[in-house]
């Protein structure tokens, strides 16, 4: 099987890199109660962290690396391309060298965050006012719901009388309609 190329933002990478791992992450609080017990509370889903090592080999091995370092400077996320995982925006999070540089073999190590609904923007904005009703904020434009716990795309639209592709169409932030978390903003019209 042959797979098209690793890229993030201009960078391409000559070949993909040998080594992949994805971390989800979920927050939980323990609560402890009496005669050593415990409870556990989900705080919910936080970032998947991306993470890969590789080589770059070749006369211009370190050139090669010196290009994919002058992207992990930029101080933006974009969009990361990858043969097995699905196409997501991300923050380009960390860059080692795994050993000396030679001017023809570098081996590197990277780890990519994935911005979730905004989560990636450098300013932090006010969310809009909530409007009276169920879970709905009011915003120009359009109607808005705030997901709670047990959402699902399918309930929302048939909730407020939409069709479910009308709202994957007005949520092009969300890559996957099956996964959906507590706290994001839906557009419903």
């Amino acid at each position: 099987m042959i797979l098209s190329p690793m890229r993030f933002k201009s960078f391409v990478w000559p070949h993909n890199p040998r080594v992949y791992s994805i971390t989800y992450e979920r927050k939980l609080a323990v609560q402890k109660i009496p005669f050593g017990k415990y409870h556990l509370q989900g705080l919910g889903q936080t970032r998947r962290v991306l993470r890969g090592e590789g080589e770059f080999a070749g006369e211009r091995a370190y050139d090669t690396f010196k290009s994919l370092a002058s992207v992990f400077y930029e101080e933006s996320p974009g969009v990361l391309f990858h043969p097995v995982w699905m196409t997501t925006t991300a923050w380009f999070a960390g860059l080692e060298l795994r050993q000396a540089p030679r001017r023809d073999y570098v081996a590197y190590s990277f780890e990519f965050w994935e911005v979730v609904d905004g989560a990636g923007d450098t300013k932090l904005t006010a969310l809009p006012e909530r409007e009276a009703g169920e879970g709905g904020a009011a915003e120009a434009g359009g109607r808005w719901h705030t997901v709670e716990r047990g959402d699902t795309l399918w309930e929302l639209a048939r909730r407020y009388g939409v069709e479910l592709s009308q709202v994957v169409r007005l949520n092009p932030s969300i890559r996957n309609p099956n996964l959906i978390y507590i706290g994001q903003k839906v557009r419903l019209k």
